[in-house]
């Protein structure tokens, strides 16, 4: 478009164009035409203007707002026509306040008045037969005021009033190719900003739930703390009660526990229930005395049978957490936690598996292949680093944990009957010799690793009772109860003949059986009192001893016709207390001491039961 001059009289100046002069009377005749249509025309070079809300400052393009305000409202006084201009309807609002340049505009506006053209009324948008386009009004004044002269504002190319063509759009943009590309380039940039504006919040909100997460275990370890704190301030009121160390459920001794011996003298202990939690499918356990964590052995049905181990936290809050299991270790047999740290448990499986879990990463760390189904584990009570295994065919097997291809030793059983019990027992650590028990169908027999004699010999008093289904042993006493139930078949290899035992009544769920309480002296043992009992015909029940030191140990095993655990006095069984009753039999029993108290835990399949000793 050619560019126009500004004359040096402000606002009143006429119109000049490349090649285009005006005379005095064409300035007259101008004027006699605005008289005759009754309409203020004011043509414009330069001249400061307002377009819609667009400003258009001199050296682009200018508009006084008043003058347009007016214009415009005669414009839709006359005609109404709908503006098709992009920018001054649509886009008032959001240009207010902008300055365009001149390329900017070109197209939008009437290049003659810079008032945007309609599509009806006097402003119509009009184009000459050069291509180049006008408001209907302005350019018939245009070419009526040239006359002979008449030519295109813009080119100079000569035309008429006949030449001027209306045309017929609701709206007309020209793109710009260059405007285009940095549209483009700036969407590119906008998406890649929302991309990251997303990535962010995601990123925000995963550190908002880890930060919550954080915050939990803060609470967790602040009530817990205060707890131990409690604890610490109740030990120190009893300042006149020495500390010594406690044993475990495997008589392992347990630095910082108040020696029952000391704080209980003269009284007896009786066992309260102090929490009953629902569990699914449980089959074993084992408590950490240590680090009071709570270790269970459960399968799950809804996952295709697979099991887990429930790891749970005695002290407040009780947090707990599951952690699968290999399938390839099958059903779990026996399960011990590290009796020297917490720091590891040990797994024996159907699997063939001897496995050792990590009680801080909760996964496994070493697993050895066996040579046949494993039934019982147990840890050394002289080095952290041994550990047994007892397999199904009879075999002994003897693990180091800093040799991780397979067993250090191996002896084979009497039989090859299952080993199903397994216990580590003091010994002369100086000879170096490591004494086990086990217990099997045919009864107890005691091993000897490290001497000369590598078979194992059967403890003589357990040859003749029955089938072996249970063995509680009481380290710091060498108390054993072996408990029997009748043989159904027996071999000529076997045909002992059994005790007479006192008659006792036998309910649907069990058989007559009896439990057999000896004292190791050295390598030999001693009978010391019997008892009948109901048991269960099917299945390997579980029992233990509770060792109080001051007073007669204690014999805890779950009764058939109940489903309660009886406590019985040893050596005479006399009945001591029931505790309350399951729904299931009975599968594992567990007694350790705590800070402050005995700690004796008794599971079925739906529920976990743990008690604690009260002074009476």
């Amino acid at each position: 478009m050619a560019q126009p001059y500004e004359s040096d009289e402000e606002n009143d100046a006429a119109f000049v164009y490349p090649g285009f002069e005006f005379e005095e009377e064409t300035e007259n005749h101008l004027e006699s035409e605005e008289e005759e249509d009754d309409e203020e025309y004011i043509p414009v070079v330069n001249s400061p203007r307002v377009v819609g809300n667009v400003s258009l400052n001199p050296g682009r393009v200018s508009v006084e707002e008043e003058r347009s305000k007016r214009r415009r409202a005669e414009h839709g006084g006359e005609g109404g026509g709908e503006t098709c201009s992009l920018i001054a309807d649509e886009n008032a609002e959001s240009s207010q306040g902008r300055e365009w340049n001149r390329t900017q505009i070109d197209g939008l506006f009437c290049p003659i008045c810079m008032d945007a053209w309609t599509s009806e009324g006097d402003h119509h948008i009009s184009c000459l037969p050069c291509g180049h386009i006008f408001g209907l009004s302005c350019i018939s004044r245009w070419l009526k005021q040239s006359r002979s002269s008449a030519k295109c504002p813009q080119c100079n190319r000569k035309c008429t009033l006949k030449d001027v063509r209306k045309l017929f759009a609701p709206r007309i943009a020209v793109i710009d190719e260059e405007s285009q590309k940095t549209i483009r380039s700036l969407e590119v940039k906008c998406a890649s900003l929302e991309k990251k504006s997303a990535d962010w919040c995601r990123k925000e909100s995963e550190w908002q739930k880890r930060e919550a997460e954080l915050q939990l275990k803060v609470n967790q370890l602040t009530e817990r703390t205060t707890y131990l704190e409690h604890l610490v301030e109740d030990m120190q009121s009893r300042s006149n009660v020495p500390f010594t160390a406690g044993r475990n459920s495997q008589g392992h001794k347990i630095p910082g526990i108040i020696n029952s011996k000391l704080c209980c003298r003269g009284s007896s202990s009786i066992f309260v229930l102090e929490r009953e939690l629902q569990v699914d499918g449980a089959r074993l356990f084992d408590i950490d005395a240590f680090g009071q964590i709570l270790l269970l052995v459960r399968r799950l049905p809804k996952i295709g049978g697979s099991h887990v181990l429930t790891k749970m936290n005695l002290l407040p809050p009780h947090e707990s957490e599951d952690i699968l299991l290999p399938s390839s270790m099958k059903i779990i047999k026996d399960l011990h936690i590290s009796p020297f740290n917490g720091s590891h448990a040990l797994c024996a499986s159907l699997g063939e598996k001897l496995s050792v879990l990590s009680m801080e990463s909760n996964s496994v760390i070493l697993s050895y292949d066996l040579l046949g189904p494993a039934w019982s584990c147990c840890w050394d009570l002289h080095s952290s680093y041994y550990m047994y295994a007892g397999l199904q065919n009879g075999l002994l097997l003897a693990f180091d944990m800093r040799q991780t291809r397979g067993p250090v030793e191996s002896s084979p059983g009497l039989t090859n009957n299952p080993i199903h019990t397994l216990y580590s027992v003091q010994s002369n650590s100086s000879s170096g010799v490591r004494t086990l028990l086990s217990a099997s169908s045919i009864g107890i027999c005691q091993w000897n690793f490290g001497s000369t004699e590598e078979r194992p010999s059967l403890v003589p008093q357990t040859a003749n009772q029955g089938v072996c289904i249970s063995l509680a042993h009481c380290l710091s006493g060498d108390d054993v109860v072996v408990t029997f139930r009748p043989k159904v078949e027996m071999t000529n290899e076997m045909a002992y003949s059994q005790s007479s035992l006192t008659p006792c009544s036998i309910s649907g769920r069990g058989v007559l059986g009896s439990h057999l309480h000896l004292k190791r002296v050295g390598d030999k043992y001693e009978q010391l009192g019997i008892s009948c009992a109901t048991v269960s015909n099917i299945q390997l029940p579980r029992s233990v001893i509770v060792d109080r030191e001051n007073e007669k140990p204690l014999f805890a095993a779950g009764d058939e016709e109940t489903l309660g655990l009886i406590l019985q006095e040893l050596p005479t069984f006399k009945f001591d207390q029931s505790l309350k009753s399951h729904k299931h039999h009975i599968c594992d029993v567990k007694y350790t001491s705590t800070l402050t108290q005995g700690l004796l835990g008794c599971l079925s399949e739906d529920r976990l039961q743990l008690y604690s000793s009260k002074m009476r």
